[in-house]
């Protein structure tokens, strides 16, 4: 049964969204701790994080990057706000999807569905223990979700870890926006395009990281292709 940590100040939408959960055959745990949720993640181990942006001390910005530094669960974020840069905001701070309030029921569970078959299931990266992907110095350890290059090691979002595995997998070769937006996220049209342009900046802020600037080229009207050394 996988575990879902519900992070909502709102006592009404955070009991609807329990007794909904469970419904569906989910363990959901609503988070107490409004600030403290860093440890209470911690505690609870979720396998996938619902975040509201709207919270008492810090809002879900926040609370988003402390969670990536213990976990690597999925964090889809519930919130009212529909502006375009609140979703661009919860993918560039560590967020996986986004949906806004009032909340369509089927499409939340269809959401929270897709992401937990990409992070455990049997398409998720590192599903084969062991699985690794070497490309121009770089290697992608799948089941850790991490990369490293020369003793340098840095540790990947599971969208990340997506984008990297067909990226590195495809080296040299262009890779069209399209199937990658199909490779992160089970229905499209519900993904916003600049959603896939902020995991792909992530993801290089990481290869610069690892001394790997510019390796992951935008091939204008087409998609992205990872460049090695060799060209």
């Amino acid at each position: 049964m996988y575990r879902i940590m519900i992070v909502e100040d709102d006592d009404k939408i955070g009991l609807l969204l329990k007794q909904s959960l469970d419904k569906y055959g989910f363990e959901a745990v609503r988070a107490i701790r409004l600030h403290d949720l860093k440890k209470e993640a911690v505690e609870v181990k979720p396998h996938l994080i619902l975040l509201d942006i709207h919270l008492p001390h810090f809002d879900g910005y926040y609370w988003c990057r402390q969670f990536r530094t213990v976990t690597s669960a999925p964090i889809l974020f519930v919130s009212a706000r529909s502006g375009e840069m609140d979703q661009v905001m919860a993918i560039e701070n560590g967020g996986d999807d986004y949906i806004t309030k009032p909340i369509p029921l089927d499409l939340l569970v269809a959401k929270i569905k897709g992401l937990l078959r990409r992070a455990y299931g049997e398409y998720a990266a590192g599903h084969n223990t062991g699985a690794l992907l070497e490309a121009d110095g770089l290697k992608l350890d799948l089941s850790r979700s991490e990369l490293d290059r020369q003793g340098v090691t840095v540790a990947l979002t599971k969208n990340e870890c997506l984008l990297a595995e067909c990226l590195i997998g495809h080296a040299g070769r262009i890779v069209t926006r399209e199937q990658l937006l199909e490779t992160l996220w089970d229905d499209v049209q519900f993904v916003d395009d600049n959603t896939l342009t902020v995991n792909v900046t992530r993801l290089r802020k990481k290869l610069e990281e690892l001394g790997l600037p510019g390796s992951i080229e935008t091939v204008r009207g087409q998609g992205y292709k990872f460049v090695t050394g060799e060209g």
